[in-house]
């Protein structure tokens, strides 16, 4: 097997591994989190505030994260995350313990930085691979998530009791996660930007988001998390209001999150056979059959459909819409490309967090799923109207490659 091959297969394995470790730190919060703030929070809608509070800090961190990785490398920047991690689980773990409100929201806060960084994994991976393998390599760091999917659910249903107050032995348990990610990563070897590339600014951010691929990568990979953040979020609120038992809920949230990330093994082979608009309209036609799912019923198998297939689409959408993502900017231009898709993303889902809360407690299970679905259309209507604008313009292109 030729050097460059052999590197790149071990970049991917230590990316995917860390994308592994990364989901089963964020898989635990979504799962303890917004009980844990129902618990002592003021008010019963306020529940996810401080899910909501994990996701802004994501938000306000990823191009901060983008830009320390162009001038100091991966490695250091994904060590950084690993650090935020393990200090924000143990701001949650204090604040357990003394019954605040106010440190969980930080703690979680804090663990977002964690996030952030760590959702730069599958830009790493196109980095370290070839541009024809770009879209497999992101897929197969995307398919780490499994071990999140797995051992996230089984970690907080086995922690959350293990000293009280109850929490706290899940999130101590988040910390040492976080630890080891930590070492993981910094066996990270994937080269930094050059000197020529760090000093080159490339073309303004608005000149590259005006590209309508780059507007369609941003939404599919925006509507994506969004709704996925929506209906996740509330999921284990739901279920409890539901009478359904906290094994129960784990077990949805672990197929859940297996249909997040195990659909990466064939996604990248599905990209490069179908394109990437087809992957990203499936990814929708499958979300819609989710919601339609969890509007005909509450029993535990509902639950279970509806978000297996939400993380299937969620996958679809998400990986199509990073693929074609890399497809918009030079190397000098992706820490702002790639920066501003996910402040944008994690936007969107700190929109769709405190909305979940409000949704459910107020409004009911069946009104936030009806809430998913006029961004679920409109994300399909716009990748049927590029898939046609390209359609249109390949006569044109090829009129011009032949004269």
């Amino acid at each position: 097997m030729p050097q460059r091959e052999s590197n790149t297969w071990r970049e991917i394995a230590v990316l995917a591994a860390a994308q592994g470790l990364l989901l089963t730190n964020g898989v635990s919060m979504v799962a303890v989190t917004g009980l844990a703030g129902r618990a002592i929070a003021p008010d019963l809608s306020l529940a996810t505030l401080p899910l909501t509070a994990y996701v802004i800090g994501g938000a306000a961190t990823t191009l901060p994260a983008a830009f320390f990785m162009r001038r100091f490398g991966r490695r250091q920047g994904f060590s950084l995350g690993a650090l935020l991690g393990c200090v924000g689980a143990l701001v949650c773990a204090a604040a357990v313990m003394a019954g605040s409100f106010a440190l969980l929201c930080l703690g979680a806060a804090v663990s977002g930085g964690y996030n952030a960084f760590g959702q730069q994994y599958r830009f790493a991976a196109a980095d370290a691979a070839a541009p024809t393998w770009k879209s497999r390599a992101i897929s197969l760091t995307l398919a780490g998530g499994i071990l999140g999917g797995v051992f996230g659910p089984w970690a907080s249903t086995h922690t959350r009791h293990l000293l009280e107050p109850i929490y706290l032995g899940t999130y101590l348990s988040l910390a040492a996660v976080a630890l080891v990610a930590l070492v993981l990563v910094s066996r990270l070897d994937i080269p930094p930007l050059t000197a020529a590339q760090r000093s080159a600014s490339g073309r303004p951010l608005a000149a590259i988001a005006r590209q309508p691929a780059y507007l369609l990568a941003v939404l599919a990979a925006a509507t994506g998390y969004g709704v996925m953040n929506l209906l996740m979020t509330a999921t284990p609120l739901a279920m409890d209001l539901c009478s359904h038992s906290y094994a129960d809920t784990a077990f949805v949230l672990e197929w859940h999150v297996i249909g997040m990330f195990a659909p990466s093994f064939f996604t990248g082979d599905l990209i490069k056979r179908w394109g990437v608009l087809k992957v990203i309209g499936a990814g929708t036609v499958l979300v819609a059959i989710c919601i339609g799912i969890a509007l005909a019923g509450i029993s535990v198998m509902h639950f279970w459909w509806a978000l297996f297939l939400l993380g299937v689409g969620w996958n679809f959408m998400f990986v199509g819409g990073t693929t074609l993502l890399t497809e918009t900017y030079r190397p000098e231009e992706k820490a702002k490309a790639q920066g501003s898709n996910d402040f944008i993303v994690f936007a969107v889902q700190g929109v769709t967090s405190l909305s979940s809360g409000l949704l459910i407690s107020r409004q009911g299970w069946e009104t936030l799923n009806s809430f998913a679905l006029p961004a679920i259309a409109f994300t399909a209507a716009a990748t049927l109207a590029y898939g046609w604008k390209l359609r249109a313009s390949a006569p044109a292109r090829r009129g011009v490659d032949a004269a």
